[in-house]
């Protein structure tokens, strides 16, 4: 399984000399729990923490549940059968009876040979099916309401992994004015729309927990151009600078107060354009105190080549 407790691996950057690039497993830490989602680890931090005092609940549906003063976290990871469709939607299934009805905030999911194709749909597309199909059951005409923040990248292996973050407040969610929201998009992306926000909200008090969905360099609903890395970063960037503007944030993702923590994901499909991208994030990006993990991995689209999540936590 994708799960484990063993806490006593822990790679930092000057391990990058001893083992290949993205030959490194990249780790999700909740509390005492390492979740290992088959995702190659490039570069920056070791292993992605946020919410490192989650304290563990048990298993529900399948799920490991962790939870803080405001928070469920849960994750599961699943064998994909013949239908990753149906694979999807059983996990799904469980993952709303793990919540209990609260509202979701955040889900990462890490999707066996993503840009595959199998009995006429890429693996994305099928996971798309399965999980609109759960939500619309859940949520009834008007699920899109309750689509919280997401992303899907590639993974190796042969396990679909999902990690998620509920909670008891009811948040906002937020899309980019330049970008057709992705649960409107038209059926050339596949029998059912993906099923996520751009951005949700969610606030305690004067606390936020922002969660800025994958974003790669895609406006209305059309990959921009696919053939070059730096053209990919400019509309990345100027994307990501939109729906920090919408969700309030204000230009490059700022964070509303100077003790909030912005934590950065960089998915590269492609090993060889790490240290470009690198140095691109950390002179438009990434600031001194930021937390950001550079991870190989395939993006849902075959012509993007690099997609970057934010979670900023106050």
């Amino acid at each position: 399984m994708a799960i484990t407790l063993n806490t006593s691996f822990s790679p930092s950057e000057s391990h990058a000399a001893a083992a290949p690039r993205a030959e490194i497993p990249f780790q999700i830490s909740l509390g005492p729990t390492l979740v290992q989602p088959s995702v190659g680890w490039l570069g920056g931090e070791a292993a992605e923490a946020l919410f490192p005092s989650a304290r563990p609940l048990g298993d529900m549906h399948g799920f490991q549940l962790h939870e803080t003063s405001n928070l469920l976290i849960g994750t599961a990871s699943s064998f994909v059968g013949p239908s990753i469709a149906d694979t999807t939607r059983e996990l799904y299934t469980r993952l709303l009876a793990a919540t209990e009805g609260r509202p979701l905030y955040r889900i990462w999911n890490y999707v066996p040979a993503i840009n595959h194709t199998g009995n006429g749909l890429e693996n994305y597309q099928a996971f798309c099916v399965g999980r609109s199909l759960v939500f619309e059951a859940a949520h009834g005409s008007h699920y899109r309401r309750a689509l919280p923040a997401a992303s899907a990248v590639g993974s190796a292996g042969d396990l679909l992994t999902v990690v998620f973050v509920a909670g008891r407040e009811a948040p906002q969610h937020f899309e980019n004015p330049e970008q057709i929201a992705a649960y409107d998009y038209p059926r050339e992306y596949g029998a059912r729309p993906p099923s996520f926000a751009r951005a949700t909200v969610a606030r305690f008090g004067a606390k936020p927990l922002i969660f800025i969905s994958g974003t790669a360099s895609i406006k209305g609903h059309v990959t921009i151009a696919p053939a070059s890395l730096s053209a990919q970063l400019d509309c990345t960037l100027d994307n990501l600078s939109l729906i920090g503007r919408a969700a309030g944030l204000g230009e490059h993702l700022r964070a509303p107060a100077a003790t909030t923590a912005r934590h950065f994901k960089i998915y590269v499909r492609d090993p060889a354009d790490y240290d470009q991208v690198r140095t691109r994030l950390e002179h438009d990006l990434i600031r001194p105190g930021d937390h950001a993990i550079y991870l190989q991995a395939d993006i849902c689209r075959a012509a993007l080549k690099l997609e970057i999540e934010a979670t900023l936590i106050g």
